[in-house]
C-alpha cells in the first residue's frame, strides 16, 4: 500500500468511526480535525485519540486503557498485539470510558 492508499483508506475510517459514534446515540463529543485525528472526549473530561500514523501507515488509538496500534490486513484494521478488529476495540474501550455500552459498526 502507498501512502495515498494508506491516507485514503484511514480518512475513510476515521469518518465512519466519526459517524458510528453519532449514530451509537452516546452522549461523547467527537471531533475530526485536519491531518487525520479524531478526539473522542467523555462526559468525564477523559479523551480517546484516533489518528492516522503515515510512516507505520497503522490507525493508533491512546485510551484510558492503554495504547493500540492497528494494522491493515487487507479487509479490517487489525491491532498488532492480539488481533483484534478496530471497531470492535473501539466500542469495548469507548464503553468502559463512558460507563455505558456503546456498539460502532
Amino acid at each position: 500500500m502507498d501512502d495515498k492508499e494508506f491516507n485514503t483508506l484511514a480518512d475513510a475510517t476515521l469518518a465512519r468511526i466519526d459517524t458510528a459514534l453519532e449514530a451509537s446515540g452516546a452522549d461523547v463529543d467527537c471531533q475530526l480535525a485536519a491531518g487525520g485525528v479524531l478526539e473522542i472526549e467523555f462526559d468525564d473530561g477523559s479523551k480517546i485519540i484516533v489518528n492516522r500514523h503515515g510512516i507505520a501507515r497503522e490507525i493508533w488509538v491512546a485510551a484510558r486503557a492503554g495504547g493500540y496500534h492497528f494494522r491493515w490486513d487487507g479487509t479490517v484494521w487489525r491491532d498488532t498485539r492480539d488481533d483484534g478488529e478496530l471497531m470492535e476495540k473501539l466500542s469495548q474501550l469507548a464503553s468502559q470510558q463512558a460507563g455505558e455500552t456503546i456498539q460502532l459498526r
